[in-house]
């Protein structure tokens, strides 16, 4: 499959979303992933479920320099499964919903590593519910008609799992300027909080003017 078209069949999906910016750069680097687990006949759901597996293991890993690679892991595997999918054509309802199940259970994980490094759990507990609830607004205003992407917020996966990702090479690297745990995770609190209340201000912009 041409990457032209990969781009278009996404659209599709994503209700005639638009492939520009930082999404068209994650989608061509996911293209280029999922290739090749194509060719070895690697399903979506396999990866979704190894996605759940990989994060389990950062959590368990997270005293440990492995946290780097189980964190990464977890990420790439969870974000290719739907390229994976589209370019094997084997796009499933199923598929969709495992994808999303997958998506909370890592970040729940991501979190609660978090919390083994040595985060306080009042700002964690207020992260996950923040994103918790980004992620259920954006699922909640599909079925309410919502089809395209309103917006890409500050907080997105890949900003949650970067930022957990400077921690873990902070304590590697064994910089003591100051404490990178809690401050990275003070700094998720900041920007998920204000990223779930500008995406439920802008949703709820469009279904107001949805209804005129």
């Amino acid at each position: 499959m041409r990457i032209e078209t990969f781009y278009e069949k996404w659209s599709e999906l994503h209700g005639s979303a638009q492939v520009k910016g930082v999404v068209k750069v994650w989608l061509t680097l996911s293209y280029w992933l999922s290739r090749p687990l194509v060719a070895l006949l690697i399903t979506p759901n396999a990866l979704s479920y190894i996605s759940i597996l990989a994060g389990g293991t950062f959590l368990l890993s997270a005293k440990s320099n492995w946290a780097i690679l189980l964190l990464v892991l977890s990420l790439l595997l969870d974000g290719i499964d739907g390229s994976v999918a589209i370019l094997g054509d084997k796009t499933t309802k199923y598929g969709a919903l495992l994808d999303s199940v997958a998506d909370r259970i890592v970040e729940a994980f991501w979190i609660l590593g978090l919390y083994v490094m040595g985060a306080p759990w009042q700002p964690l507990f207020v992260i996950w519910l923040a994103s918790y609830i980004q992620e259920y607004m954006r699922a909640r205003s599909s079925s309410l008609g919502v089809t395209e992407i309103l917006l890409v917020t500050w907080s997105e996966r890949p900003v949650r799992a970067s930022l957990i990702f400077i921690a873990l090479i902070a304590r590697a690297f064994e910089i003591q300027v100051l404490d990178f745990t809690t401050g990275v995770t003070y700094l998720l609190l900041i920007l998920q909080v204000s990223s779930s209340i500008r995406l439920f201000l802008a949703l709820r912009l469009h279904l107001r003017q949805s209804l005129r």
